[in-house]
């Protein structure tokens, strides 16, 4: 197979799911979709030594996330006058556990964020995650534990606040 077919063939494969982990960890689809595109026009620069060093999709998902955090710093500002004039309304088609899990990761910071989409929504094990993000087993562990009880809090909160609206309704 070329390598051109080789990189179409990855693309078809990951391109998809990549885009839900970055929308994930960001919350903004549009920049999800930008900064994984992004880093497939970079992976496609250095395609025959990523395949030759292995699987290229760990490479590929943190170049994505990295240029959507990146992206998100340089807009932080125009975020914060966005948010000034209240949240942005919903996604339609969206369902609300998906809202609601989306709004509870928002409130994680991004290494908590980052390690609980890449072990629970991409199922990679301990060991993988603390390999992508350069960090130990155990403070992966301790990512997740701290991450796991914040998320629990704020949904909770959320079936407890729609509960009172659909009571008072």
């Amino acid at each position: 197979m070329s390598s051109e077919a080789e990189f179409d063939a990855f693309y078809a494969a990951t391109a998809k799911r990549l885009v839900a982990t970055v929308y994930a960890m960001t919350g903004d689809l549009a920049e999800a979709e930008d900064a994984v595109q992004e880093a497939y026009a970079r992976a496609w620069q250095r395609w025959g030594r990523l395949t030759k060093e292995g699987d290229p999709l760990p490479w590929v998902r943190t170049v994505a996330s990295r240029l959507a955090i990146s992206t998100w710093r340089r807009t932080r500002n125009r975020l914060r006058a966005q948010l000034r004039h209240g949240p942005a309304p919903d996604l339609p088609g969206l369902s609300g556990d998906r809202v609601a899990l989306v709004t509870a990761l928002r409130k994680l910071n991004a290494d908590q964020r980052r390690v609980v989409v890449l072990h629970h929504l991409l199922d990679l094990s301990v060991e993988d995650v603390a390999r992508e993000t350069g960090s130990s087993n155990g403070a992966v562990r301790t990512r997740l534990s701290r991450a796991r009880k914040l998320l629990g809090v704020q949904l909770a909160s959320m079936d407890t606040s729609d509960e009172g609206v659909t009571t008072h309704g």
